[in-house]
């Protein structure tokens, strides 16, 4: 079972940035897709951006020139670098990996954006 654990949420300004990670258990980044997700109270949870097992990235639109996913393969730690904070997107984030019939999740990363 892979296990998956989040760090670096926390507090910011608006127009800010953070960069939470995600670390895995196992070395599983060239076959598994890692994908960053954001969930705000009462709202579905969201897909921001993902990169999959030969490194390509995608990311939804409202992100798009703000946020940064990359990997280190190495250390088996996936990073969401978040540039240009906004107020509405104070969520929880959460890293999932994704394979076939295998869908893992970390336990979640608060990140607050406000003045």
């Amino acid at each position: 079972q892979v296990q998956l654990v989040e760090s670096g949420g926390g507090l910011v300004q608006p127009g800010g940035s953070l960069r939470p990670s995600c670390a895995a258990s196992e070395s599983i980044f060239k076959i598994y897709t890692m994908g960053g997700y954001r969930q705000a109270p009462g709202k579905q949870r969201e897909l921001v951006t993902t990169i999959t097992g030969d490194g390509t990235t995608n990311y939804v639109d409202s992100v798009k020139g703000r946020f940064t996913i990359s990997r280190d393969t190495a250390k088996n730690t996936v990073y969401l670098q978040m540039d240009s904070l906004k107020p509405e997107e104070t969520d929880v984030y959460y890293c999932n990996a994704e394979r076939l019939f295998y869908t893992y999740w970390g336990q979640g990363t608060q990140v607050t954006v406000t003045s």
